[in-house]
């Protein structure tokens, strides 16, 4: 951020000169959560030459107090602060008419004091929680009260000259369709009040500024701390994904592996997801047991549902089945035991697949087209698995082997399809049909000639 001179030496410069000049000097700077700041000051004086930054540098809360409290050195003490509510660089650029559109620029009166101001401060970039400490640094060097007033109250104010005063004027602002009008009447009001002070010779320093800025562009960083070359060429941090829950009946040889996005079990009256305890840890394995031909999972928890113990049982069977000739695994049973008590659900109807693949569903449910079917009508518990994936046999190399997913081939939309298309077909054959047996007449009148008598037997 830099503190920009704006020199005008020669009163016939054009509005539009000065206008340009401004925004090739406001284009080096950012706008990111920043506002502007202009300071200039009545006819005859100036504010002191100060050292310009480098191009983009923000000026931040330190360097504006260092910045005021040069200036006040040799600038007047009668303090003119315009707090416009939001303003950014780019309200400038849209309804400064800087594209050849004088006329409807809405800061008329404002670049008219810049040009007569011999030496005015331009800061694009200021960092906008600083604004907030402008009044209070005027305050405390000027060792006087601010005076703050609005534009309904400003025809009231008594202007005394005899001594130093800090007058803070707050303009408002808004977003939309009314901004451009609304810039207009902020303007319009600092004419009015610098134009108090002149016709009563007084002279001043002036300021304005804003509290928030009325447009934050996000930016992106280059380089974060924890980045390690081009940032540009880096692809975006994947979440972790938790691995599954892997039972060992023999270690470094895995039987039972389980995976969910979301276990969640109901009663009348909560509803708790486990696959948060499942995967990280505090859910036990123990009870859990494999072969070649049942396999058993058991989770087990603690404090759930107000019991002391609660545990899920998944039970799993690998048979032959004549009709196809090959090995299936079947989830024939979840059981819940809670303190005690048993709730079991048959999963055999829908929850298989080939014994050498695993099986996936990506709802897995006991209300909804349930796979998981209560043993008991009556029972309180309902069952809501999402993402579910889980095999029982045949694991190699720790991972999940090809799965079978629960979607039939036929599903609904396309029995609707098969359907509809057979509707049609039936209606178009009927239409041929109707079509064909149409007989045209072979026998026509002849005006000039005796009537043709057709008998009724043809």
């Amino acid at each position: 951020m830099t503190e920009v001179d704006v020199e005008t030496r020669c009163s016939s410069f054009s509005t539009m000169a000065f206008a340009s000049v401004l925004l090739f000097i406001f284009s080096f700077y950012s706008c990111y959560a920043q506002v502007p700041l202009l300071m200039w000051t009545s006819d005859g004086y100036s504010l002191p030459h100060l050292t310009q930054d480098p191009a983009g540098h923000v000026v931040s809360d330190g360097h504006l107090v260092s910045y005021l409290k040069s200036a006040l050195d040799s600038a007047p003490h009668n303090v003119l602060l315009f707090l416009q509510d939001k303003l950014s660089v780019d309200d400038f650029t849209v309804y400064g008419g800087v594209y050849g559109n004088k006329q409807d620029s809405a800061f008329s009166n404002i670049e008219a004091a810049l040009q007569a101001s011999s030496n005015p401060l331009v800061l694009p970039s200021l960092v906008w929680s600083a604004s907030d400490s402008v009044l209070e640094l005027f305050q405390r060097e000027l060792g006087i009260p601010a005076v703050h007033i609005g534009p309904s109250t400003l025809e009231e104010f008594q202007l005394n000259a005899s001594q130093p005063s800090l007058l803070a004027v707050h303009l408002p602002y808004t977003a939309g369709t009314e901004t451009k009008e609304m810039l207009l009447k902020n303007d319009k009001i600092i004419g009015e009040v610098l134009g108090m002070f002149e016709s009563h010779g007084v002279p001043y320093t002036a300021v304005y500024t804003s509290l928030k800025p009325s447009i934050i562009i996000q930016e992106t960083p280059i380089m974060e701390e924890s980045a390690i070359g081009r940032s540009l060429l880096q692809a975006p941090p994947q979440p972790s994904v938790k691995p599954p829950v892997t039972f060992e009946n023999i270690p470094g040889q895995p039987c039972i592996m389980l995976w969910a996005e979301n276990l969640t079990v109901a009663n009348d009256k909560e509803s708790v997801d486990l696959a948060p305890g499942a995967f990280n840890g505090s859910a036990t394995l123990n009870g859990s047991t494999c072969n070649q031909t049942l396999s058993r999972l058991v989770l087990n928890y603690q404090n759930v549902f107000g019991a002391k113990s609660f545990r899920l049982i998944f039970s799993m069977r690998n048979s032959l089945f004549p009709v196809s000739a090959r090995y299936w695994s079947v989830m024939e049973q979840l059981v819940i035991e809670h303190d005690g008590q048993t709730s079991v659900f048959n999963g055999s109807g829908g929850i298989y697949s080939p014994a050498e693949y695993s099986f996936h569903c990506q709802n897995v449910s006991s209300t909804q087209s349930p796979l998981l079917v209560p043993t008991v009508r009556d029972t309180p518990w309902r069952l809501s698995f999402t993402d579910f994936q889980i095999q029982g046999f045949n694991l190699q190399s720790g991972n999940f082997s090809y799965a079978s997913d629960c979607a039939g081939f036929f599903t609904p939309g396309i029995w609707m399809g098969l359907i509809t298309t057979l509707l049609m077909v039936l209606i178009l054959t009927y239409g041929l049909h109707m079509i064909m047996q149409v007989r045209t007449m072979d026998r026509f009148d002849d005006p000039k000639g005796p009537a043709i008598s057709v008998p009724l037997n043809e």
